[in-house]
């Protein structure tokens, strides 16, 4: 059952890519002034084949699904594993920056993914009466519109529905790849790769940019990775091996056989091989998956901000929890929108899955190196020797960047749209990012010491300690939060016990029960200092934890009443500053972002009636 769900949810992109990838690479010749010979079919067939063998089945099935943060997997799952092992602080800031640039990159691409997907599914329509053709854009907009509609449910509602379609659409795009191959048997010689040789020897101009095109069928490797966590790397790697690879082979392996035989089939190689008796139904199909493909982008995307928001690279957003019994299964409202928005309009800009293949391929190559780049940076640091298994990812790396420097072509032809929208992310998380830092240095030079707890309560000597409890807030250890000293420099009151909770977000995605917090007594003034550690995809979730503290100290936590108690929430609220180093540019952006991150009372689930929030100008 975790193969097919993971068919279901994992390979719904590359497991999608046959419908475009071979389709724009004859495109991309085309506009070469080459025709669609032997030499040709053969050679580009190849170049996709190889390219799958050694992307996906080597350097994502074989090596990085091995490279897992404790169970974890994905790009920034990688940088903390990585960070956790550099001790230089300087290095790790520098993979911290590539690994903002690689979210961004990923973010990018979904924005395109649901776009090209759907069109190219809805593109059939053409094949089976040309008349459709104007309905095609109207209907991918309403396809996406309803996708983005259903995302609020979440995968848990509609996921049961999944894998049984992608096992019936591998085991469709399979029978018709036969149907190519037994067509034209010849075609299997494509399978040795001296046909990449003689097809970059013979067309050495159109062959480079055609691996801008290639690139479109590894499209969706990532998502291997990123699921890793949900899935396993046991059931996505049988998945791939025994399933996905032969259908995709296969599929690839028919449509160069049918180009060979029918050259009007070269427009559309993918729905020119269905038989004309079940074209309709394909269709359907294809449109089914692609909506699986592009939903599992976009969960794929709440994911990547939601992991973010928890590193300190982005504002940490609404976040809906759509499955009490998974953790991982989230709705991020704000998210869901922008991308609705985006997606829309790339359609009605581009409206066409080949049109929309140049802007396709800059973003899933850049992601595909940066990953690459941190796990060759992970496995050095592991280990401080070169292995056979560096060798060889390097080696992959070096493909993958001319990958990556044959797609700069289309720059200007769309490849701008997924490079502008890296850029935007980019610069969105690196102002968070430093804004953060100089709210936090504004913020402790506020602030004091635990240590000096005591010395603020004797140094006030007028502070009336009245019956209750009372519970303080802090996102950093061992500092006394703002709301605690303001109680006591301008209230003169503070309860009877205090209890001071800081907590930590660390590079790990979960932290064992056994080292969740830490309590500890301060003196005899009353005051508990607990102590807690959440992985980044966790949920700080505090009158949940606090009932854990309590029953495991109850002779630290004697008299603490926490069906009672008051909570204080230090809010640093940052101001525009002319002395600061940030450009003004760069503080508006903060500020406004600043505005996104939702209220404290609800992302810490504290009961809102029994709730301070105290608020500190802190100048940025």
């Amino acid at each position: 059952m975790a193969v097919v769900g993971a068919l279901g949810v994992v390979f719904g992109d590359i497991g999608t890519s046959p419908l475009y990838a071979a389709a724009a690479v004859v495109a991309t010749a085309k506009k070469a002034g080459v025709g669609v010979d032997r030499t040709f079919v053969f050679g580009m067939t190849s170049t996709i084949l190889w390219s799958l063998t050694l992307v996906v089945s080597v350097l994502y099935v074989r090596f990085f699904l091995r490279a897992d943060n404790e169970g974890e997997g994905g790009l920034l799952a990688l940088l903390g594993l990585l960070r956790r092992q550099i001790g230089r602080r300087g290095a790790a800031t520098a993979f911290t920056v590539l690994g903002m640039l690689g979210a961004a990159m990923f973010l990018g691409d979904s924005v395109i993914t649901p776009a090209i997907s759907v069109l190219s599914a809805v593109e059939g329509l053409e094949v089976v009466e040309p008349s459709l053709a104007r309905l095609v854009v109207p209907a991918a907009l309403v396809i996406l519109a309803g996708l983005f509609l259903v995302e609020r449910l979440g995968t848990g509602a509609i996921g049961r529905f999944f894998g049984p379609v992608m096992v019936l659409w591998f085991a469709v795009i399979a029978a018709c790849g036969v149907r190519g191959v037994v067509e034209t048997p010849e075609v299997l010689v494509s399978l040795s790769p001296h046909w990449v040789v003689l097809f970059f020897l013979d067309h050495p101009g159109a062959a480079f940019l055609s691996l801008g095109a290639v690139v479109l069928a590894v499209t969706g490797a990532e998502a291997l990775y990123a699921d890793l966590g949900h899935f396993g790397r046991r059931a996505i790697a049988r998945a791939w091996v025994f399933v996905v690879f032969p259908a995709l082979a296969l599929s690839y392996l028919g449509q160069a056989g049918h180009m060979l035989v029918a050259q009007d089939a070269a427009g559309n190689p993918f729905f020119s091989l269905v038989p004309d008796p079940v074209k309709v139904p394909v269709v359907i199909l294809a449109t089914l998956a692609t909506v699986i493909a592009s939903q599992s982008v976009v969960s794929g995307a709440f994911s990547v901000v939601h992991q973010s928001g928890r590193l300190g690279v982005l504002p940490t957003l609404r976040t809906v929890h759509t499955s009490a019994a998974n953790s991982r299964q989230i709705y991020l409202p704000a998210v869901n929108a922008l991308l609705a928005v985006m997606v829309l309009l790339v359609v009605l800009l581009f409206r066409s899955s080949v049109a929309l293949a140049s802007a396709y391929g800059i973003a899933v190559t850049l992601t595909i190196s940066i990953t690459t780049v941190v796990y060759l940076a992970y496995g050095w640091t592991s280990r401080r020797r070169i292995t056979g298994r560096l060798v060889v990812a390097g080696s992959i790396l070096v493909v993958v960047l001319v990958f990556l420097v044959a797609n700069l072509a289309k720059v200007g032809s769309g490849g701008w749209l997924p490079l502008t929208i890296g850029v935007v992310v980019f610069v969105t998380m690196a102002t968070w990012w430093m804004g953060q830092r100089q709210v936090n240095r504004g913020r402790l030079a506020l602030e004091t010491t635990v240590q000096r707890v005591e010395d603020v309560l004797e140094a006030h000597h007028s502070v009336t300690r009245t019956p209750g409890t009372a519970i303080f807030l802090s996102r950093h250890g061992g500092i006394v939060p703002l709301a605690l000293r303001s109680m006591v420099e301008q209230n003169h009151a503070l309860q009877r016990h205090v209890l001071i909770v800081s907590w930590t977000t660390v590079d790990r995605p979960l932290v064992p029960a056994n080292e969740r917090f830490e309590v500890a007594a301060m003196g005899d003034e009353g005051v508990v200092l607990v102590t807690v550690t959440y992985g980044f995809r966790e949920r700080p979730r505090i009158r949940r934890l606090l009932d854990q503290v309590k029953s495991a100290e109850p002779e630290v936590m004697r008299g603490v009443n926490l069906g009672t108690a008051t909570y204080f929430v230090s809010l640093s609220v940052p101001q525009y500053s002319s002395r600061s180093r940030m450009p003004r540019w760069s503080q508006r952006l903060f500020l406004g972002l600043f505005r996104l991150v939702p209220d404290p009372v609800e992302t810490l689930d504290l009961p809102r009636q029994r709730t301070i929030v105290i608020g500190r100008d802190i100048p940025l």
